[in-house]
């Protein structure tokens, strides 16, 4: 949740949310396409052209009206219509990735796929009819804060339309994809969702990073319907898969395109451990929840106090504190207890 210090630094960082395609490589274009009422103002869909099966996209946007005239109008400037579109390659399940996607398979019958891991998310928004953020909202009571899941929960639509939520046309794991001449490499990296993935283009140094590597925020862990057992964990390691493969121009889902992913995956990790290193001290000597510790710690790049954050940036924040407590404990730093469903955490003996 990293937030701008400055007037001038906002409008600069929101230049890149500007309408219209750029042209990060010949044949490869971002294009940012709106988003309702969110603070991340817009999400990169970028288009490859000049491939035999016609127009690729890595990612589709959120299924809203606007959204699918930002994208014709964008590949109408580039010379191209929505009907060239032949394949879709999702990054992660998340609705302003994956919605649109499905919206433009009915429309032109493209193809759509996405991480084999994300099938057991898709499942349960089946089951569940609901995107409310399940795995979230039992971290908000774990941690002790039973009145703020509640009122996360009442911020949910309980007439959620289901059915933009289809199974795609391909599950993926690690593997290449051709189209033409063009490879991509389909590499896995848990931890914003299960099933995230990245497409990496070794070619052309591309890495199209979803919203695994953002240049200017850390993204939410964990945040699905799902439970899984250690997000920032898996998240941490999928960080470090990064820096072991060749260095690529970082092409995120929001935000400007970046030089180096070595570079950003850096900053990321340091990020990390002064976290952890925070999140223990503000552990101190005494027993206590995720919730009591979320309290104690600033939020955003200008340390705004836990209690002047809205319902929904304090549920991010505690579910980001119980991460970090949970790998203080897989790394023998802290201790936790459970009673009546409540987890508690101490500082490790020695």
């Amino acid at each position: 949740m990293t937030a701008p210090t400055t007037r001038t630094t906002r409008l600069d960082r929101g230049r890149w949310a500007q309408s219209g395609p750029e042209t990060v490589r010949p044949g490869v274009h971002r294009i940012p396409l709106p988003l309702p009422e969110d603070g991340l103002r817009a999400v990169n869909v970028y288009a490859l052209e000049g491939l035999t099966e016609g127009l690729v996209l890595i990612d589709g946007g959120w299924s809203i009206p606007e959204s699918r005239k930002a994208l014709e109008d964008a590949l109408a400037e580039l010379g191209h219509e929505l009907g060239e579109i032949s394949h879709i390659l999702v990054t992660h399940i998340h609705r302003d990735h994956y919605t649109q996607a499905v919206e433009l398979r009915r429309l032109l019958g493209s193809r759509v796929y996405l991480g084999a891991g994300e099938r057991q998310g898709l499942e349960l928004l089946g089951e569940l009819r609901t995107d409310e953020p399940v795995s979230s909202l039992a971290t908000l009571r774990r941690a002790g804060a039973q009145d703020l899941a509640e009122r996360v929960a009442a911020m949910y639509d309980a007439d959620f339309d289901v059915s933009v939520w289809e199974a795609p046309d391909r599950w993926l794991r690690a593997e290449e994809l051709r189209f033409g001449n063009a490879r991509l490499t389909v590499i896995p990296t848990p931890g914003h969702t299960q099933g995230h993935v990245v497409y990496l283009d070794q070619a052309r140094g591309l890495l199209y990073s979803g919203d695994h590597v953002l240049p200017h925020i850390t993204p939410s862990i964990g945040f699905e319907l799902g439970d899984p057992a250690l997000p920032l964990g898996d998240y941490l390691d999928s960080l470090q898969l990064m820096t072991r493969l060749t260095d690529a121009r970082l092409l995120p889902a929001h935000g400007p395109v970046g030089d180096s992913v070595h570079a950003r995956v850096g900053e990321l990790l340091a990020h990390h451990d002064d976290r952890l290193a925070q999140t223990l001290v503000a552990l101190g000597d005494r027993t206590r929840t995720a919730h009591e510790v979320a309290g104690e710690l600033g939020w955003t790049r200008r340390k705004v106090a836990f209690a002047d954050l809205g319902a929904f940036d304090q549920m991010l924040a505690v579910n980001e504190t119980a991460a970090h407590l949970d790998v203080l404990v897989a790394r023998g730093r802290a201790g936790r207890t459970e009673a009546g469903g409540v987890n508690r955490y101490a500082v490790a003996a020695g």
